[in-house]
């Protein structure tokens, strides 16, 4: 397990509210979809993040993290573990505080890196199941 239940915690308790979700889209029948509606029934603002930048559960998407003008606090991850090491690299750009790489989205060198550059991650787990057992 990629990142213990400690800091499973601070990325979902203290690291702010805003997450931009990498690979979210209009499509209610990926998890991306159902995932963004429980963060955000849960008091997150979940930023899209995707080629064709939809606006997703009333949200602006963006093609990028790039391209998103305001602070990002957590990177959520749900493209393939091959493109997820690029994405965790353009979050430590982009200045967020911790990087999410969801269920079966694995890359250890871009958790060591990500890690290393003093971000919170995790890896191969899903907020949407951890942050009901917050109590929050």
């Amino acid at each position: 397990m990629y990142g213990d239940q400690e800091t499973v915690r601070r990325i979902l308790t203290e690291h702010g509210d805003t997450w931009a979700v990498v690979g979210l889209s209009e499509n209610r029948d990926r998890a991306a979809y159902g995932v963004a509606a429980v963060l955000r029934r849960f008091g997150k603002r979940v930023v899209p993040i995707h080629p064709k930048s939809p606006t997703v559960h009333g949200e602006q998407g963006y093609p990028s993290l790039a391209a998103v003008p305001f602070e990002v606090d957590v990177v959520d991850v749900f493209v393939n573990s091959a493109l997820a090491g690029q994405v965790a690299d353009e979050a430590v750009a982009a200045g967020a505080a911790a990087v999410w790489f969801q269920l079966g989205v694995i890359d250890e060198a871009a958790y060591e890196r990500t890690r290393a550059a003093g971000l919170d991650m995790v890896m191969d787990r899903c907020p949407a199941i951890e942050i009901p057992r917050l109590g929050g």
